[in-house]
């Protein structure tokens, strides 16, 4: 037994003088909540380990400020007709393990994408691939079997050497050294990064589930930057702390709560509806979230060029509720609730305190709900699966609308896409294949007017709230930007000073 201590003591001096030696050397500390599930950027799709993808891998493209493309691995590309793209690599990039760049590996990245064996969650994309041909190293041709209107917004996907079988490499800013689960990953400089080496000699996402630990730790700069995880309550206090910059901005994330459709009491639309008019979102946003969000009638925001606000909407109404429970064949009964659900979220603090406000109202119209929390990693593995009843998540970085395909497709069921509620609705699959056929702004604009609609009123969702993107961070840290899906693409010219 003190063997095995002695060990474990070692270790953790190890790791932590480690950690300290990078500290010391101008590394950022970046708070996080929990786990990223997967680093393999072909495989990922919670938000952690997208944003820690972002610094390790590039794709062709990237989203700029605005979520527009905008290039990345790829110099510049053409189009000349609707189904074909020309891609003009850029030349010397290097892997982290030490290969050159080149168009192999990008066909490579793309036909583990299309195989669906591989389980890619992007695989309904890269389906749509009829040929991949390359003239030359650093010249790359795709054509598509028909038009699809998103393509180039879906090419941030990260780009793996050719051959890949264990270790997986990146060209990106910093070089993946260490995942340790339930702690920290850590990241060190590439001093062979096409744009350049990093100012930053390394970041390191620390893992802290506990909310206010967090905080504690960002006031006493052992972490420097918080994004998007910082309790509502604690933003106020936040700004009036000298050491540290608050930054805000109206976002794009989207909070919702999802049904499960093939459950028999959610799958009758009066009982959503009655759900959906038993929850005060303003209460939430007021009291909860600190005014922090906007009410949300869909997945996206107002100021999305293809947003639809002419849908159905869902007031807070509890009489109208119970009224609709009494016409799903659930009456009002003298002892006992109408029906019982269940209820899961993650252990985040915010989460459990909003879970708690929206069962009280929904218990309120005489639905009695369970709710369950987990770590993250349960909690995602359940709802991909379709273990649940009632679940409460959020959608980041939603660019081109063709998310809805993702989201909402009978074809997109998991690990094949998003549609973890098991909608299916051929009417909206027919529209959602003809918004990605669509070149044509406009076309794509009424396409998407008419999915809303239909979305808004078969209610697979209850639109909750986009929320505002929040940073808390040191002053010392300079020329860190705010991107539309969280990612942390300005850490490549960021830098900390006084170290």
């Amino acid at each position: 037994m003190k063997k095995f201590l002695s060990i474990a003591f070692l270790l953790w001096c190890l790791s932590s003088c480690e950690r300290q030696d990078l500290l010391g050397q101008g590394t950022l500390v970046i708070g996080i909540e929990g786990n990223p599930t997967n680093l393999d950027p072909r495989l990922a799709t919670d938000a952690y380990s997208m944003r820690i993808n972002s610094l390790i891998f590039n794709g062709l493209n990237r989203p700029d400020e605005n979520g527009d493309p905008t290039p990345d691995l790829a110099e510049k590309w053409e189009m000349p007709d609707d189904r074909t793209y020309i891609f003009y690599l850029r030349k010397e990039v290097t892997f982290h393990n030490g290969s050159k760049f080149t168009s192999a590996d990008v066909i490579s990245t793309f036909e583990s994408l299309r195989d669906p064996g591989f389980g890619s969650p992007l695989f309904t994309t890269f389906e749509l691939v009829e040929k991949m041909s390359t003239q030359d190293p650093y010249t790359l041709r795709i054509k598509l079997k028909e038009p699809h209107a998103p393509f180039l917004s879906q090419l941030s996907v990260g780009i793996v050497p050719k051959n890949t079988m264990q270790k997986i490499a990146g060209t990106g800013p910093f070089k993946l050294m260490r995942f340790s689960p339930g702690s920290s990953v850590v990241l060190s400089a590439n001093e062979k990064y096409f744009r350049g080496p990093p100012r930053l000699k390394g970041v390191i996402f620390k893992i802290v589930p506990n909310d206010l630990t967090r905080i504690l730790e960002l006031r006493k700069g052992s972490i420097h930057l918080l994004q998007n995880n910082i309790p509502p309550d604690s933003v106020a206090e936040l700004e009036h702390n000298p050491a540290l910059a608050i930054l805000k901005r109206t976002g794009s994330s989207y909070a919702y709560m999802g049904f499960n459709l093939e459950d028999p009491l959610l799958k009758n639309r009066f009982v959503r509806q009655a759900i959906a008019h038993s929850i005060n979102r303003k209460e939430i946003i007021n009291h909860v979230l600190r005014g922090l969000a906007t009410p949300a009638t869909g997945l996206l925001p107002s100021f999305h060029w293809a947003y639809e606000g002419n849908v159905e909407r869902y007031s807070y109404d509890p009489d109208k509720a119970r009224k609709l429970l009494d016409q799903a064949g659930y009456p009002s009964r003298n002892k006992g609730p109408r029906m019982r659900l269940s209820y899961k979220t993650s252990v985040s603090p915010l989460s459990k305190r909003i879970a708690e406000v929206l069962l009280h109202q929904i218990e309120e119209v005489g639905i009695a709900c369970d709710m369950r929390s987990y770590e993250w990693g349960t909690f995602f593995s359940d709802i991909k699966s379709g273990n649940f009843q009632l679940f409460t998540l959020l959608w980041v970085g939603v660019v081109d609308p063709d998310h809805f395909y993702y989201a909402f497709h009978s074809s997109s069921l998991p690990p094949r896409g998003a549609n973890r509620v098991r909608y299916r609705n051929p009417e909206l699959d027919s529209l959602l294949e003809k918004g990605r056929r669509a070149l044509a702004k406009e076309e794509r604009k009424e396409i998407y007017s008419r999915a809303q609609k239909i979305l808004a009123r078969d209610l697979p969702y209850i639109s909750l709230w986009h929320l505002y993107d929040v940073v808390a961070m040191r002053k010392e840290l300079k020329g860190f930007v705010i991107f539309p899906g969280g990612e942390f693409y300005s850490l490549e010219k960021a830098w900390l000073e006084h170290q």
